[in-house]
């Protein structure tokens, strides 16, 4: 049994197709920074290949929660930094691979005119909460 509630619908609100609209859990919170697409060498993965990076983001933030006592299954909150909304299919089929449609967290998709580098097409940042 999960030790967090999903809401995808709250009353008056419109149904979300991709995210829930709320998620509550108790216990101790794990922040993940901003992760890009670079491997445990730091080198890139993925240059100009949306769906690339988006599988090595989604592999470093299943690490990060790992090194916390975490898993995707305690992801409350989802944040995707892209540089063209146009790559949000890759990031929702890298995030299908590790979150299942009925386990989805909260989230927010903001479309940048930069990352840190300009071969970077997008970052994603986590909070979850692991039961206490």
């Amino acid at each position: 049994m999960t030790h967090l509630t999903r809401i995808p619908a709250p009353d008056g609100v419109a149904p979300a197709a991709q995210y829930a609209h709320v998620v509550t859990g108790a216990g101790r919170l794990v922040a993940v920074s901003g992760q890009l697409a670079l491997d445990e060498d730091g080198t890139l993965v993925g240059e100009g290949d949306a769906g690339a990076q988006a599988r090595q983001v989604f592999e470093n933030l299943r690490r990060c929660l790992a090194a916390a006592g975490a898993t995707f299954d305690d992801v409350v909150k989802l944040t995707y930094f892209v540089t063209d909304m146009a790559h949000m299919p890759a990031v929702r089929a890298a995030r299908a691979a590790h979150l299942p449609d009925d386990r989805l967290p909260a989230s927010s998709a903001v479309q940048v005119a930069a990352l840190v580098r300009p071969e970077f097409l997008l970052e994603v940042e986590a909070l979850a909460v692991v039961a206490a």
